[in-house]
């Protein structure tokens, strides 16, 4: 590698021919399949459906309002209850199964660097100057032929405080700032997109600005896909945190996404279900990103739109044991609008694919719309339903309110309440068992308060759910580079990672 430092440099490219690469982007999922974009809130049939399910429950309360309240307090309870017990179906796969893949150090950095694919980093950012410094630094370490590698910076027409920060930035790494023109949907995915449009790299992959990738997951991934056949799209690295000691809704945050990277993304992939992908470290061909319209400029959670529109198409998704650390989200705020976002862009994606039921039966099977319901539509609703028992049961318990009986009545109230114990017990389990699978035993005070971590993510869902309403494309941007600290030092490969994996299958 050259150990030449040089600043990054920005790409000219003509008025004309921007406009045109920004159209292209944003239009492409549509010319691919129109139904797939969530430019439309809701289907002429979703909107119809709704109507009429409205009209009818209003009918049903006037008529019987007494058994109908009854009605669906009994769907809510079973509807929690099998949210439940899928993420524990999950949980338990990923404990049995060899869930992600291994490419040892050893085998990554002796694999021939004739034989590695052209490969493309794609960084988008907005109004994140204070991430710069620590962003190059962290590209600059990335293990790979520097003739085979392409990143780019993704940035926005007049954030010149970022610009100017990333131009003052050296690395031995050759760093292009790609200027994404003004216009709306101002999000993460139109300038992706836009970027896709002047990559012409085999394989293509998404960091964010505070991202510390393993300096080996390039390396890992090109030698996965290399002896992979086609049909394996895309690669999940797994994400972790640094700095998860600031505070205790940073320490909630790492609890949160080690039992989602850890346990319940590889349980789903060990179970062929449909893969919601994080928003940073998936690896794909490009090719196949091409085929399935790239991504939606008009999902908040485009990552998982993605997902499972590639396995749709009959793509394979798989989970690399390669770690990107993040920086936590430790301000309340700056969390409560992210997680508002996610939880939209949840709500989103399983209306898109709901859209044509009869036709995602067939292209996923039964199972995959079981999973798609239960674990994508599952996330926002599991957080609403939480917030509705425990406000139900402190009501009962202070109150002994008489509406609650009859919400309830006879045996059922009992049920009701043995669910929400039993589920909230489970999922705090899981998160236990997940610190001292992934051993994480400093985290385990912050584990028994999880519970008032859950209403917070309640109340974002619930907020999710009325900009769904009166905004459904707005991007809320989260703020980065909150505790600056010196940059850490990437996490050990999975050399070091004392968790199961399998190693890559070869089909030569």
């Amino acid at each position: 590698m050259s150990t030449q430092l040089v600043h990054p440099t920005v790409m000219h490219i003509e008025p004309e021919a921007a406009a045109a690469s920004l159209e292209w982007g944003l239009t492409f999922i549509e010319r691919c399949d129109p139904s797939m974009s969530a430019r439309t809130r809701m289907s002429a049939a979703q909107r119809w459906s709704f109507a009429a399910a409205a009209m009818l429950l209003v009918a049903a309360l006037v008529v019987r309002p007494s058994g109908t309240v009854a009605v669906l307090a009994t769907i809510a309870v079973v509807v929690y209850l099998a949210i439940i017990v899928h993420r524990g179906l999950l949980f338990a796969t990923s404990l049995r199964a060899e869930a992600a893949i291994q490419v040892s150090d050893e085998e990554a950095r002796s694999f021939p660097d004739a034989q590695l694919p052209s490969y493309t980093v794609l960084v988008p950012a907005f109004r994140e100057p204070e991430v710069m410094p620590e962003l190059v630094q962290s590209l600059g370490r990335i293990e790979y032929p520097r003739d085979r590698l392409n990143v780019m910076l993704l940035l926005e027409e007049g954030d010149d405080e970022t610009i100017a920060a990333a131009l003052a930035q050296q690395a031995d790494v050759a760093i292009t700032i790609l200027i994404v023109p003004p216009g709306a949907p101002q999000t993460k995915p139109r300038a992706l997109d836009y970027g896709l449009v002047w990559s012409d790299s085999e394989l293509v992959t998404v960091y964010d600005a505070e991202d510390r990738p393993d300096p080996l997951q390039l390396r890992r991934a090109a030698i996965v896909m290399s002896r992979s056949g086609r049909e394996l799209a895309c690669l999940q690295a797994r994400l972790g945190f640094y700095d998860a000691d600031q505070n205790l809704l940073a320490r909630w945050f790492c609890i949160e996404y080690l039992t989602w990277f850890t346990h319940l993304l590889p349980g789903m992939a060990a179970r062929n279900g449909v893969v919601p992908l994080g928003g940073t470290s998936n690896h794909f061909r490009r090719d196949a990103l091409v085929d399935v319209g790239a991504w939606d400029p008009y999902n908040v959670t485009e990552d998982a739109d993605l997902g499972i529109r590639l396995q749709r198409r009959g793509y394979r998704i798989g989970v690399l044991d390669s770690v990107t650390l993040e920086e936590p989200n430790s301000d309340i705020i700056n969390w409560i609008k992210q997680r508002s976002r996610w939880q939209k862009g949840y709500i989103q994606t399983a209306l898109v694919h709901l859209r044509h039921p009869r036709r995602l039966v067939r292209e996923i099977g039964w199972g995959g719309l079981a999973h798609l319901l239960l674990f994508v539509g599952g996330t926002p609703a599991l957080a609403v339903l939480n917030l509705y028992f425990w406000a139900l049961w402190v009501i009962y318990a202070v109150t002994r309110a008489r509406f609650v009986e009859l919400m309830f009545p006879g045996v059922s109230l009992y049920l009701a309440v043995a669910a929400w114990a039993i589920g909230n017990f489970v999922v705090a389990y899981l998160g236990v068992v997940t610190l001292l699978d992934t051993r994480r035993a400093d985290l385990l005070r912050a584990a028994v308060l999880v519970p008032f971590y859950w209403i917070l993510i309640s109340l974002a869902a619930l907020r999710a759910l009325i900009q769904f309403v009166v905004d459904p494309s707005y991007w809320e941007k989260t703020q980065h580079g909150l505790n600056r600290r010196p940059d850490p030092s990437p996490e050990p490969g999975p050399d070091h990672d004392s968790r199961r994996t399998s190693h890559v299958p070869s089909t030569s």
